[in-house]
Formats: structure tokens, sequence, C-alpha cells
């Protein structure tokens, strides 16, 4: 009796020690959120991403996706950021990137602050185009400029770059666009496309060559390319001049091109995935680090082949480092962008 009431004293610290050690994640879920409908490719990119990280995280907890869509992500990124505990279980998957700019022009709905949330990782950095119609007399940013009535282009919020590139072209290249904001996701604006009620999208090359309806509009030749962002021109789009090209062609002033700069600047962003402000160093280095081994799985970039993404991750750290240059704007460049997007 005596030798095993000393084996079970002996044990009671090892299985005290054992479940002290036991992973944070072990038994637990993850809600991943996503800010568009299901089937966008923010969607998607977030659903990928939560299929396969979970395996690389100390305790392998569930993951599961759940979509909140509204105002161009904003709904998403404001439940992040005031209702969300910041113990890390609560991420969203894929956000749009250019929402600093609501927070930059002061917009009354906001009430995140893009600097504070916790940055895990993006799979790609993301450049962007704008498609129009190929029956519409728009075959040039030129044409667009002399055109008696502007061609109208669908977006879901303000500071989505549906909205800002097209309101860009018109401060730096003085190309007009009608903009046509409120419908709930990108599927949304292309069936307004197709049903002929606007002309225009600009969003990521990413999507436009990613899935579609757009692999069938490239081969029906239903839309043309405006322009691009980037450096340089995607090998995709060769004849599709960028923005920094139009901007030289029509001899853009400094203030243009500062302009520009900040509002471009969400391409190097991508589709980040982030935590609410606060989630603990410990847990926020254990999802970085899952998030970089993710980007490394060979089984997922060989899905993400398959899918034909784009693909050049960018680490937390670095996102962290964007986000809080971005917001760190003069007061000139802040009352340019308020009136470039209407606030």
């Amino acid at each position: 009796m005596n030798r095993i009431f000393v084996a079970v004293l002996f044990l009671l610290p090892w299985s005290f020690h054992a479940h002290a050690q036991a992973p944070f994640y072990q038994g637990k879920t993850i809600r991943v959120i996503v800010g568009t409908p299901p089937g966008n490719l923010y969607d998607l990119w977030a659903r990928l991403i939560a299929a396969h990280m979970g395996k690389h995280i100390p305790g392998n907890p569930d993951f599961i996706v759940q979509n909140m869509p509204g105002a161009g992500h904003v709904v998403a990124a404001n439940h992040l950021y005031t209702v969300a505990k910041p113990d890390g279980l609560t991420l969203i998957g894929s956000i749009i990137p250019s929402l600093y700019l609501n927070q930059l022009v002061g917009r009354k709905e906001i009430q995140f602050d893009w600097a504070k949330f916790s940055w895990i990782g993006a799979p790609a950095r993301g450049e962007s185009q704008m498609y129009m119609r190929a029956d519409t007399p728009y075959a040039t940013v030129e044409e667009v400029r002399a055109a008696n009535e502007a061609p109208k282009c669908g977006a879901t919020g303000v500071t989505g770059p549906d909205s800002y590139l097209p309101k860009l072209l018109q401060e730096t290249v003085g190309a007009k666009f009608t903009i046509v904001t409120g419908y709930p996701g990108g599927q949304d604006i292309d069936l307004a496309v197709e049903r002929g009620e606007i002309q225009c999208r600009a969003f990521t090359i990413e999507a436009f060559f990613g899935r579609e309806p757009y692999h069938t509009w490239r081969q029906k030749r239903f839309v043309r390319n405006l322009f691009q962002t980037g450096e340089k021109r995607d090998p995709r789009l060769p004849d599709t001049p960028t923005v920094a090209e139009l901007m030289e062609r029509h001899k853009t002033n400094d203030a243009g091109r500062r302009l520009s700069k900040v509002l471009l600047a969400a391409g190097s962003m991508g589709r980040p995935m982030l935590g609410p402000p606060g989630v603990p160093a410990d847990r926020l280095k254990v999802l970085r680090d899952a998030y970089e081994k993710t980007m490394n799985d060979p089984q997922f970039q060989d899905e993400v082949k398959k899918r034909n993404y784009e693909f050049d991750p960018v680490g937390g750290e670095g996102l962290d480092r964007i986000a809080k240059e971005i917001t760190s704007q003069p007061p000139e460049i802040i009352e340019r962008l308020k009136k470039v997007l209407g606030n």
C-alpha cells in the first residue's frame, strides 16, 4: 500500500507538468472571418489557408470559416477590432488591404486603427487592373478622357480598388468614371456588367486570371483591359499600360504622383491574415510561424499552383511595418485623399 502511495505521489507532479505544458491550441477551434460572401477570391484564399494551417500549429486546432460581408470589408474589420477577444482564436483570413484609406480620411464608420492589428501574413502581393466591356466605345484611357458620357464602374464600397482606382485616374490623368457603389461583392458587380447595367470594374490581376467568369470572358473577348497598377506591365497584360505610364504620358504633377503612391501602397499588403490588437506575443509568434510553414508546405503550394493563384508571401513583421508606414501621412496628403475619396 505504501509503495502504491509513493508511486502516486511520484506521478502527480509529472501529470501536472504534462498538463501545464499542453499546447494552448490543443482542443481549440480558430474562427476565421471573411469580409465577403462565399466564392469571392478573398473567401477562397481564406478557406485554402485554413484547410492547411492547423497542422502547423502545436495542438492541431480545428478551423472554421465564417463569412461576414458588408461595407467593403468594414463590418468584418470593425468586428475583429472591437468585438473579438485578443486570444488568438479569432482571425480575419483575408481582407482588402486598402481599408486604411477609410481611417486616413476619418470616415465615421471606422472603429479600428489599422496599425494596431496583429498581422500574421499574406500569401501574395496584389496589383490591380480595370476591365471594360468590349462593346463600349472606351477602348483606351484616352477615349475615356474624351468621352461625353463617363463609363459606369461598379464598387462594393468607397475605398476598395474598384472605387479608388477609377478616382485616381480621374485625379491624375483626367479620365472620368461614374462609380456605382453598394454591391455586396465582386460577383454581384460582374453580374451587373453582364446585364449591361455598368461597364467596368477595377480589381486584382490575380482574380482576373484566377477564376470564372473571366476565363470565359477572355476567350469570348467580352472585356478588354484599360490599365494596370505595378511598377511594370504584368506579362499576362503586355498591351495594357500601367498607371505610372499614363501619368508620364499625361504629365501628372508631383502632387498627383504622391497621391498615387499612397493609394497604390495597398498592393504591397496583398490579401493579409490578421488578428485583433493585443494578441499575446507567444500566440502571435505561433500563428506567424504556422503561416510561414503553411506557405512553404508542398501540398499547399501544389494547390495554389493548381488554382493559378498569385504566390509571393509577405510575413507578419513586414505587414506590421507597412501598416504603420502607410497610416502615417502628412496633413496635405490627407486633405487630397479626402477630396479624391469624397469625404
